[in-house]
């Protein structure tokens, strides 16, 4: 299947469609980027013969055929899921408008071949890599450590931890311990924090940051975000993902680790300890309850497999 080219002119629908998605809606950055990049693909599927994809020609049929083809060509079901959502979303709003008269998506769906649970680490792993962290010299040692333990702690994004929408020095509340986030949608939520870690972003703060700002040329980029790189200024999502990938290869954990694992992690461990899902949903940001109950079956799932291990019957 030919993914579209980003470099070619979008779509007079399609930037539409995604100005009304910010503007509107007010989705998330990255939300609006995985519409984007979705519906490209769709219209270099659908534009074989023109410069342009005549919306109103697709039909329903057509849109059936490239579901079928997304699932032949390796995309998981997640994957798969989020581009027929986009298109259900992006011709039900051309409905709206009156670009088109009826949406050909309204029916269009994929068979779910089964949910796959996402990766759990063990308390003990999650020990280990926090270990590895404050093992690695000087402040990127500390910073490690602090903002690994921070995305645990508090079940957070990666995106709700560094880059445009980190954790800012304001966002910090070390008295209380809590840390103001900014999740999906724009949405903040305030997330406890436990004593600990609270003390360990004060030492970060006083004693570390400030050798990582020293680097930088300018304070101006840097004054507002909690964690800075090696060159003074706020770390990206790929910066945490790099010192992630590190430190769990010094750690020896063996299982895959993403930094999405943590807040897997941290939902399942509250969970196993007696938290209610309500709780947990709470503070994981989930609109729907439903988006949380994904960590029910995922503890079930572990529970079952102990009881086969330990049963002498089982």
């Amino acid at each position: 299947m030919t993914a579209a080219k980003t470099t070619s002119p979008l779509d007079p629908m399609i930037a539409t469609f995604l100005s009304h998605l910010r503007s509107e809606r007010s989705l998330a950055t990255n939300t609006i980027s995985a519409y984007r990049a979705d519906l490209l693909q769709l219209a270099a599927v659908l534009n074989t013969q023109s410069r342009e994809v005549r919306w109103e020609r697709v039909s329903e049929r057509r849109l059936q055929d490239y579901a079928v083809n997304l699932v032949g060509h390796g995309y998981t079901h997640a994957s798969v899921a989020r581009k027929i959502a986009a298109t259900r979303s992006f011709f039900q709003f051309l409905a709206e408008e009156g670009t088109i008269t009826k949406s050909p998506a309204d029916k269009l769906k994929v068979r779910r071949q089964g949910s796959s649970l996402p990766d759990v680490l063990t308390e003990d792993a999650v020990v280990a890599i926090l270990k590895a962290a404050s093992e690695e010299p000087g402040p990127e040692g500390v910073r490690d450590r602090v903002m690994f333990e921070v995305t645990y702690a508090a079940g957070l994004r990666v995106s709700e931890v560094v880059g445009p929408t980190g954790i800012e020095l304001s966002s910090l509340n070390l008295n209380d311990c809590t840390v103001r986030v900014l999740g999906k949608g724009s949405k903040e939520r305030v997330v406890p924090l436990y004593p600990g870690i609270a003390e360990q972003l004060r030492y970060f703060i006083r004693e570390a940051r400030p050798l990582l700002e020293a680097r930088g040329l300018s304070r101006r980029t840097s004054q507002l975000a909690v964690f800075l790189n090696a060159q003074g200024r706020p770390l990206t999502r790929q910066g945490y993902w790099l010192a992630l990938k590190r430190t769990v290869a010094a750690s020896g954990v063996t299982t895959k680790v993403t930094p999405h694992t943590l807040r897997h992690s941290f939902a399942t461990h509250l969970l196993r300890g007696g938290a209610s899902l309500r709780h947990v949903q709470e503070l994981l940001g989930h609109s729907n309850i439903a988006t949380t109950q994904i960590y029910t079956h995922l503890t079930d799932d572990q529970v079952r497999r102990a009881f086969d291990r330990a049963h002498p019957r089982a």
